[in-house]
């Protein structure tokens, strides 16, 4: 006798959600996410990290450096907008540089000449006329889709965030699926009945539990 096996049911993960459906929402899954079933944590794009690009300030000065954006340009927490460089303390052939993010936080200080390894990664070279304070670079980082998919916490465009809990099953091995429900606010779900892709250990899902939390979505 042939043996079947009960996948998860839609919904079945919820222990208690908004009336009137609010918890849910409908979105896409992005092209190339594997086979997930009810209950799979997912994360958003948020961020495109193969649309960054660097600038000069428009008031630089003729002859000071240039910025060259490493390969690759980011790393995990990237955000989608503008960051800005801005050198505080110059010096002959050198100066240092606040880095500000786009949310206007403070996140690292630069060195001209040496390479920059933080959430956005570059190198201002030294011109041949120095910086002056107020002088700088930008770096756009371009917003994502905001498409769904598996959240691995290894990604850096923003699906390594836990953000929903998709509500049926779905596969979109072979292209966007649109029109798809998650569970993204004020709801309680079972912690036996959610599930990751293989390779994410106990720590990254108590994170990821965590992050649901933030959202409104409290794992039982």
């Amino acid at each position: 006798m042939a043996t079947k096996t009960e996948t998860a049911h839609a919904g079945e993960f919820i222990a208690s959600e908004a009336s009137g459906r609010r918890s849910r929402d409908v979105g896409t899954v992005l092209s190339g996410t594997p086979a997930i079933r009810a209950g799979e944590v997912l994360g958003r794009v948020t961020v495109d990290t193969t649309d960054i690009v660097a600038a000069a300030f428009a008031g630089n000065a003729g002859g000071t450096g240039a910025m060259t954006l490493a390969d690759p340009a980011f790393a995990a927490g990237v955000k989608a907008g503008v960051y800005r460089v801005t050198c505080i303390e110059p010096a002959t052939n050198a100066g240092k540089f606040e880095v500000v993010d786009p949310d206007g936080v403070a996140v690292g200080i630069a060195t001209a000449g040496v390479a920059f390894d933080g959430v956005i990664k570059f190198t201002i070279a030294d011109g041949a006329t120095d910086f002056v304070a107020g002088e700088g670079f930008t770096v756009t980082v371009a917003a994502g889709a905001l498409k769904w998919t598996v959240c691995d916490p290894d990604a850096s465009d923003g699906s390594q965030v836990a953000a929903g809990v998709l509500y049926e099953a779905v596969d979109a091995s072979g292209g966007d699926i649109s029109g798809v429900v998650v569970v993204v606010r004020d709801a309680e779900v079972t912690k036996s009945l959610l599930s990751f892709q293989d390779g994410v250990d106990a720590g990254e899902k108590a994170a990821a539990y965590k992050q649901l939390a933030a959202v409104g979505i409290i794992v039982r």
